[in-house]
Order: C-alpha cells, then structure tokens, then sequence
C-alpha cells in the first residue's frame, strides 16, 4: 500500500464556510491529526462525532517554533508508515502554513504521498472582512520571520500568525522602524466567521490588546502621506529622477559625471570632519551629502542608458559576496590582517591580468599625503621597507638638511628646494607609517587645533578695539600663547 498523507483545511472558522467533500472527510477519517484543536470549526465538528489527535502538545515542549514544526512533520511521516494520515489545518493548506511546507519538502524524501485538499484561506476572509480589491497590491507576511527589509508600505500588508503579546511586541518595533508611533493599525481576529472582531488601534497599542491569539492577523493600510516614505530607498530614487527629469531642477539637469567630481570630493571631506566631531546628527546628514552624490551618478547612467543604481547594487552586492568567503563560502580569517589579504589575493584574480606595476591601484586623484602614504604601505608589503624607525628618522633629518642647503636666495635654488620639500614630506609620512599615525588624520587634527587657537587670537584682537595691524607679533604670540594654556 501506497504511503499517503492527506492535508485538509480547516477554513477560516466558519462551518458553513467548509466544503462539503473536506467535511465528509473530516467526520469520516479514523486516523484524523490536528495541528491545534483551537479553532471555531473544530468545536461544532466535535458535537457531530469527529474524533482527532491534537499537536497543541508539542507547543509547550519547544521554545522555537520551527522546532514545534519538525515533530510535528516527523511524527505524520512514522505514522504514515503504516497508515494512510489525515492531517488538518487551520485555513487553506498552502497559505501560511509552514507544517505543510515541510511536508511538501519532507515527503518524497521518504516516499510519502503528499496530497492537499480544499479549504478556505484566512486571507480570502481578511479581504472580504477588509473591503479590500487585492488587485491593488497586497504582502502575507509571516508574524514570526517579519523584518523591515520586507515592509512595501505602499501596498496593503497583512501580517499572519500573531499568536500572542510577545509575537505582536516584535511586529510593532519591527513596523514603528518605518511607520509613526500613532499610524493607525487593525487588528483581525477570527475573519470570516461568526467570532470575527475587527479593532483599530494606533500602532503603539498592537501589542496590549488582550484579544489576541493563535486566529489574529494585522493589517496595515497602504502609506499615503509622502513624509513617511522618505525612508524608502525607492522613494528616493523617484525624488532623483523628478530632479533630473523634464520638469525638474535646472541645476540637477545640467550635470554630468565630470561636473560632480568635486562636490563627492567636498562632500566625502565633509563626512571625515563629521566623524571626527562626533556629532551622530552631523554624520548622519553628511553620509546623506555622499549618498546622493551616487544617486546623481546613477540617475545620469540611467538617462544615458549606461547603467542604473540596480546595476550599481548588484555589482557591490555581488562583489562584497566574492571577496567575503569566510563569511559566504568556506574560506577563512582569523583576524582582519587576513581579510585584507584574502581581498587583495581575491581582487588580482578577479582583474585577471599581470600588474604592471605593484603600485597600481593607488589613484592620482588622492590628495598627495594620502597618495604616499598609500604608496609606502603597497611598497612595504613586498618588503622594500626598513625593518625599524631609526632609519626613517635619519632619512627625515637628511631631507630637512636638504632642503635647508638649497634655500640660498637664487631662483635655481628655490626650483630645488620645492623637490627637497616633497622629499621631506614624504619621508615623514614613512615615518608616520611606523608609528601607526595616519598622516592625514594628524594634519586635519592640527588644522583644527589651528582654527580654534586663532579664533581666540581673534577674540582677544576685537575685545583689544584694535586692527591686527595695530599689533605687534609679539603681542599676537602672547595670545597664541594664551590659547595654547587653555588647552585651546
């Protein structure tokens, strides 16, 4: 004899409701499993003779779900070993249902006959109850896996599976990270059936209504007001393209990649002096700065037809996935030094040529300090480095006396100390190197530390009802000096 399981659905929770040939079949099954036995159906079933063994047990045994799920999977497979099982569950077999998908998945593997009878689904009723054309765009999300990265609020979004507070809890942070505290949410209860109860509630009530349990499902209404869509990836690119479109901003029209390179440049600067304020609102709207800058790039590819931000996703995406094995495949690191050399190793593969150069990869349009100091690091790595600081000290005091030899007032001269110079500077990026001192960093410290002491000289000259020009340098150093006391 064949082995065969039988899945039935149980319907939204009216008897009327159930079809005649999964009613027969209920009543008349020996060998009847229920996932739950709480369901309205189930009751008036119960006064007319049927007889069912519940799984409401294995709930209690288990603290995730997914593990109530697999018992319940495996034992319907050792009992269809030797019988023919009937198995019912709530609303339509293939709707929300996740016993079923492992059924589905499970059953061939053991040569179990999977068949799925009738039964209404919830979300047939949800859409009756709701006065709702699904035409319009819905999601069936699943209460217990719900993450914002799902959240299409410009659709209808009906979230199953709410079985209690703790469940209702989730799904309300998990909505407030997109939607107002107070955006109006309901609460669906037993849909379609005689126990049907429908509540709105402002969103920061979902989880204190004592109605809920194992029949609830919310529902959100499609977001209509712009504001709240300002935090949709989509709804910024739409605003991009307005920009750039015929009725647009005649600024954002005129641009082109060429035309933006110093705004990223500025901008990506602007985001340094953010992080090195530690203002978190100040990073925020900075990182917005850059982030728009590549929305323009994106839009003019697209205009062109080049390319688009998709294709722009899907490369990094891509990208950050191959050059990651030892999170995404079998690869490994043990610490970041590896990870950087995994990257490199995984990059020169990718380009699949032969460098010309090591010092490939270092861009010209870097600012200069940046550059040696990157040039130095790649030059290091094949061991063209001194092994400890003395050397690179020396080096500095050789470059200095350099310098200083070639400041003897002719113009010849000062054609060499400008070489001399940017040999001083760059061994004294080497030396920076050493000591784990990023050069730039430390500049941009000092000129900081610059701007706030010469401010004060500032401060003081105005307070003094004198010109800078009415002041000596002595008296000006006096000032200097004065900030520096401050801690200026």
């Amino acid at each position: 004899m064949a082995k065969r399981i039988e899945v039935l659905g149980l319907g939204a929770g009216d008897l009327e409701q159930l079809p005649m040939g999964v009613y027969k079949k209920l009543l008349g099954s020996s060998h009847l499993f229920l996932r739950t036995k709480e369901h309205p159906v189930v009751q008036e079933l119960e006064k007319e003779g049927m007889t069912y063994s519940s799984f409401d047990s294995v709930y209690e045994k288990h603290d995730q779900f997914e593990a109530v799920y697999e018992e319940i999977v495996q034992t319907l497979l050792q009992k269809a070993e030797h019988e023919t099982v009937v198995y019912a569950v709530p609303g339509h077999p293939l709707v929300a249902e996740r016993t079923v998908q492992l059924l589905l998945q499970y059953g061939p593997k053991n040569q179990v006959e999977i068949s799925i009878g009738g039964g209404q689904s919830f979300i047939d009723a949800l859409f009756a109850s709701l006065k709702i054309d699904p035409v319009e765009g819905f999601q069936l999300l699943d209460g217990n896996a719900l993450h914002v990265g799902q959240l299409q609020l410009e659709q209808h979004i009906f979230i199953s599976q709410v079985y209690d507070q703790f469940i209702a809890s989730n799904v309300k942070l998990t909505l407030m990270e997109k939607l107002p505290d107070d955006y109006e949410v309901f609460i669906v209860t037993a849909a379609g059936s005689k126990m049907e109860v429908i509540e709105k509630v402002p969103l920061y009530e979902l989880d204190r209504n004592v109605s809920i349990n194992n029949l609830t499902s919310v529902y959100v209404p499609p977001v209509v007001e712009e504001e709240i869509l300002y935090k949709n990836f989509s709804k910024l690119r739409e605003i991009i393209a307005i920009l750039r479109g015929p009725d647009g901003c005649p600024w954002d029209k005129k641009q082109t990649h060429e035309s933006l390179k110093r705004y990223l440049i500025e901008e990506t600067y602007e985001v340094i002096e953010a992080i090195d304020s530690g203002d978190i609102d100040h990073l925020i709207e900075e990182l917005g700065d850059v982030l728009l800058q590549v929305m323009l790039h994106a839009q003019i590819g697209e205009d062109d037809g080049y390319f688009s931000v998709d294709d722009v996703i899907e490369g990094l995406s891509a990208k950050m996935i191959r050059r990651h094995p030892h999170v995404f495949g079998n690869g490994k690191a043990e610490n970041a030094e590896e990870v950087v050399q995994n990257w490199q190793e995984i990059k020169e593969q990718e380009k699949g040529k032969v460098q010309a150069s090591l010092l490939e990869g270092v861009s010209k349009s870097q600012p200069n300090l940046l550059r040696a100091y990157e040039l130095q690091k790649k030059a290091a790595k094949v061991g063209f480095d001194w092994q400890e600081i003395t050397p690179a000290l020396e080096k500095v005091k050789e470059e200095l006396d350099e310098f200083i030899n070639e400041l003897n007032g002719t113009d010849e001269g000062l054609q060499l100390a400008k070489k001399e110079f940017g040999d001083l500077l760059f061994a004294f990026v080497n030396v920076a190197r050493f000591l784990n001192i990023h050069p730039e960093e430390a500049l941009f410290e000092t000129n900081e530390k610059f701007i706030r002491r010469f401010q004060y000289v500032e401060e003081r000259v105005k307070e003094s009802g004198r010109d800078f020009e009415k002041h000596t340098l002595e008296q000006l150093d006096k000032y200097w000096d004065d900030a520096k006391e401050k801690g200026l």
